[in-house]
């Protein structure tokens, strides 16, 4: 069972935002270790996403799609090239503006780390920690203000009802959005999700991306969701951009595109990768990496949870 089918109720066209883009990477590059031993886990990435947008981070385990989410949260420095997130500079920010910005900056988990013994209210509160002073302890510690946002933001995600239930009671759909609704406790002007869907069945996926893209629009929020569902990415998001080992491959708007043009685009990709690593081969170059043949790309991303 997959996704529904993009509709016109689902994806409207890119909003056409003024300003600066909220993300600018210009030959972003990570890499892990060093001499031969070293993993290039991002490879030259260059984009842009404008205020408003939603933008579905698509490719398959290993891409290097989580490398990147955690190098635009400013939990790891990039190896070279140049980004800026929020008008912060990654590469040259020290680690008080790196806080600074993870301050502004939602982030949704693919395993939803919430506080299982804690009511889900509670847990929705501890959105607010960064900008609180000193430890809380139970719900009543936090500011009547943050409580009463909490609840206005389990309203929001429709689970107002459940405010005083234990997180751990809830399923998985459930707890998600609770996890949204913790990360807009920050008022981000950025939300980054990463997999938030990948342990959900197709039902609770489509409600948290229904969700993703709704609090988008009535907050006028930037989102960056990483995904590996093409059915999801054509149905919530305004562009797809692809990442396959560590590479863009493929930068496009979701409207006027259908599955079977994104997934002819990998297949094309594939195959000129596997022809350079023949090339590569042939002429004596040591080859680091292990491109995916188009046969197997394509189930893989073809497939649901």
């Amino acid at each position: 069972m997959t996704a529904p089918a993009p509709t016109a109720a689902h994806v409207t066209g890119s909003p056409a935002a003024a300003g600066e883009p909220v993300i600018r990477l210009d030959g972003l590059t990570k890499r892990f270790g060093s001499g031969a031993d070293s993993l290039l886990a991002l490879d030259d990435v260059s984009f842009e996403v404008r205020p408003g947008e939603v933008v579905a981070l698509l490719g398959l385990s290993g891409s290097g799609k989580s490398t990147l989410l955690s190098l635009l949260d400013g939990l790891q420095p990039p190896t070279s090239g140049d980004g800026t997130v929020l008008g912060t500079a990654l590469a040259r920010a020290g680690r008080s503006e790196l806080r600074a910005l993870r301050r502004r900056i939602g982030f949704v988990f693919q395993q939803f780390h919430l506080v299982g013994r804690l009511s889900v209210l509670e847990n929705v509160c501890t959105g607010a920690l960064g900008s609180l002073r000193g430890p809380r302890l139970g719900l009543l510690s936090y500011p009547r203000a943050v409580r009463e946002r909490a609840l206005d933001g389990l309203e929001q995600v429709g689970l107002a009802a459940h405010a005083f239930q234990r997180a751990d009671t809830l399923s998985g759909g459930q707890q998600q959005r609770v996890a949204v609704a913790r990360a807009l406790m920050q008022e981000p002007g950025l939300l980054l999700a990463d997999e938030p869907v990948a342990s959900l069945d197709p039902e609770s996926s489509a409600q948290v991306m229904r969700l993703l893209a709704r609090v988008a629009r009535e907050r006028e929020l930037t989102v960056l969701c990483s995904l590996h569902q093409v059915d999801l990415a054509l149905s919530w998001a305004h562009r797809i951009v692809g990442l396959r080992s560590g590479r863009v491959v493929m930068d496009v708007a979701t409207e006027g595109i259908d599955r079977a043009t994104v997934m002819r685009l990998y297949e094309e990709v594939a195959a000129e990768s596997a022809e350079g690593m023949a090339a590569a081969v042939a002429a004596g170059a040591t080859v680091a990496r292990h491109p995916v043949s188009a046969s197997a790309l394509v189930p893989a991303l073809t497939k649901g949870d």
